[in-house]
């Protein structure tokens, strides 16, 4: 009696892998006839070919390496860049004598610890200035994109995209790239308030070369490679400048701790700085509403992953540079009394970097199989822009 159901299935079942033999022997035709062609072809037309495909094959997998690896990454490396225990001087500060201190807390040997200290003071090559650790960051974070990892934006593989595509547009071996884009994004906002407004005194002082010189690297084009058509010729790519940036942004701090350069540590400066970083988050927060609203294919949407790794490289950078601007600005967070709002900055900016999902959703925001990670991530930025701003109102007071 259930013959003919069964057989029913059968023929269903059959029909379909039937189906999918077919449409996999669609596919494999084209590398089943170019097999057959290249093994009646001779070694002056084996050769090339058999070279160029190994280079394809070896080309590849080191690509595939470099997006999927991730070498330095570290949620908690910002903790280097705190302000420490003995030194809670603002940058471009001079450095309390070795002598002096040791003075204060010896005192048997007090009179001679501040005749060595006075000899110190009067000798021009003992004098010493706390370097920025704002700076520092900024050269760390360069070093992390272009040293410690490839910079995968300017790869030739990458630049061709996938049969055409945009490496963007697919779902796959664009996330670190995104990642690098949302580093160097809050990298250049940081080197053009770095050269107008803190490395100089008000308007009326010089602009630092060094610092200058790390701007205009930086501010090069992201993908360039050794040889492009527009303009047609070889090129320096985009590693080479944003590693001569990193070398500029140390040549300054060494000036800087040698007293050479300097660093204006003033409330009017960290509230433009804060400002302008308040404007950067919020404009990558618009970014992500806007896919939000464009895309809401959940697990298909393939522009989602670029633009959450994007914001979270932002806030990844943001975490270093901000915990080196708290310290860098220590005398002003002291007297404005903002180490609570700092507190609560800081927490935020650290939150959102345990926000690492495998594969990025743009799904309903009310949807329970297919998440929203683009709204999850938004709200992180959001809180990050609402503390920075209760900094900023407590600096405008």
């Amino acid at each position: 009696m259930l013959d003919p159901v069964v057989n029913f299935f059968t023929n269903v079942f059959l029909r379909i892998g039937q189906g999918i033999g077919y449409g996999i022997a669609v596919l494999l035709w084209p590398f089943a006839w170019a097999t057959a062609w290249y093994r009646k072809r001779g070694w002056l037309i084996k050769g090339p070919i058999g070279l160029f495909l190994l280079a394809l094959v070896f080309g590849y997998g080191w690509f595939i390496y470099t997006t999927q690896w991730w070498h330095g990454f570290d949620p908690d490396y910002a903790k280097k860049y705190a302000i420490g225990a003995t030194v809670a001087s603002s940058a471009g500060a001079p450095v309390p004598s070795v002598a002096s201190t040791t003075a204060g807390s010896d005192g048997s040997n007090s009179g001679a610890a501040s005749t060595t200290a006075n000899t110190d003071d009067a000798a021009p090559d003992s004098k010493r200035c706390v370097p920025s650790r704002m700076v520092q960051a900024t050269a760390d974070l360069i070093d992390l994109n272009v040293n410690t990892n490839n910079w995968v934006p300017s790869m030739f593989l990458s630049k061709i995209g996938f049969f055409g595509i945009e490496w963007k547009r697919t779902k796959f071996l664009d996330n670190k790239a995104a990642f690098q884009l949302g580093v160097n994004s809050a990298l250049r906002r940081t080197s053009v308030e770095l050269v107008d407004r803190l490395g100089r005194v008000r308007g009326t002082s010089s602009i630092n070369q060094d610092l200058q010189d790390a701007r205009q690297k930086l501010a090069y084009d992201e993908d360039a490679w050794y040889f492009s058509t527009d303009p047609f010729g070889f090129r320096t790519t985009t590693q080479a400048n944003y590693r001569s940036a990193g070398v500029s942004l140390l040549k300054f701090n060494a000036d800087l701790a040698s007293c050479g350069s300097l660093f204006d540590a003033r409330t009017d400066n960290l509230l433009q700085f804060i400002d302008r970083v308040t404007s950067d988050i919020g404009s990558t927060s618009d970014i992500l509403r806007k896919r939000m609203e464009a895309g809401n294919w959940g697990w298909f949407d393939t522009r989602a992953d670029d633009r959450f790794w994007f914001a979270y490289g932002q806030l990844y950078a943001y975490h270093g540079i901000l915990t080196a601007v708290r310290s860098d600005f220590a005398d002003v967070f002291t007297n404005r009394q903002l180490e609570q709002v700092w507190q609560r900055t800081n927490e935020s900016l650290r939150a959102s970097l345990d926000l690492r999902p495998a594969i990025i959703s743009n799904g309903h925001e009310a949807s329970w199989i297919m998440p929203t990670h683009l709204a999850t991530m938004g709200f992180y930025v959001l809180r990050v822009r609402s503390n920075l701003v209760e900094i900023r109102d407590v600096l405008d007071r």
